[in-house]
């Protein structure tokens, strides 16, 4: 579709020969920007309500920084910026690209705040199990936030201290979604999952000795819940939770 056709279908709405919500479906598929190595989907957020992520791990940052200008001279969506699994290198890159670019090393996060509208109607909670699940954990929380959530940490209340956890029983309730984030044997979603009525989406992530197998065990226990309302993504996973919950949210 070019300049001209959409002007055209504009005018239809204008003259009401063409309904709002029909001109929304065929914009809905506008091609995509081809800057040769990568083609940047800029209308992400027109279909699904949030804008194209960068994943950083294995791209130049010289690739990655030509994709976020790209995105940032789409002047027509105002949607944030968000770069995941970047390093030091690739934030230089992005950096000099756009001077607004926010490192986040714990998660490996890149941040380009464009706007703070809240689009969640409720708390996305974010709980982990112990510190060392806190960079996948930040991952989802940035992830949530920059989607137009209000969310919010709880860390540190794995079942080996159970009652840190019943500490914040409000915090759980309160809640419209949860993600639960553990490792080792990944028990943690069960127990938060039979406390709560909503949703809880649990991430296993690779913390744990051998046998854990690099997140395997804590994977097949959170998928053998026996809380029916515990679902699961994929180990390290804390991006992909966020995206399911962002969407819960705006139900």
């Amino acid at each position: 579709m070019n300049s001209q056709e959409i002007l055209k279908l504009l005018k239809s709405v204008e003259q009401k020969k063409l309904s709002p919500d029909t001109a929304i479906e065929r914009l809905k598929h506008l091609p995509f920007e081809d800057i040769g190595f990568a083609k940047v989907d800029h209308h992400r957020a027109l279909r699904q309500g949030y804008a194209e992520v960068v994943f950083g791990k294995g791209k130049t940052p010289e690739h990655v920084a030509e994709i976020v200008r790209a995105m940032v001279r789409h002047k027509s969506s105002h949607q944030n910026i968000l770069v995941t699994r970047a390093d030091k290198k690739i934030f230089a890159a992005v950096k000099r690209a756009n001077r607004r670019a926010k490192f986040h090393p714990v998660s490996g996060v890149i941040t380009i705040e464009r706007s703070s509208a809240l689009i969640g109607k409720g708390t996305i909670l974010i709980v982990s199990a112990g510190t060392s699940d806190i960079p996948v954990a930040e991952e989802a929380l940035l992830t949530a936030r920059m989607m137009g959530n209000r969310a919010e940490p709880l860390y540190d209340v794995g079942v080996a201290g159970i009652h840190r956890l019943l500490e914040h029983r409000t915090m759980l309730t309160d809640a419209r979604v949860i993600i639960c984030i553990a490792g080792m044997e990944g028990a943690l979603p069960s127990v938060v999952g039979g406390l709560v009525a909503v949703p809880v989406i649990a991430v296993p992530t690779s913390t744990g000795y051998g046998a854990s197998f690099g997140g395997v065990a804590a994977l097949l226990g959170m998928l053998n819940s026996c809380a029916s309302n515990v679902t699961v993504v994929n180990i390290d996973n804390g991006f992909g939770a966020a995206c399911v919950a962002s969407c819960i949210n705006r139900l």
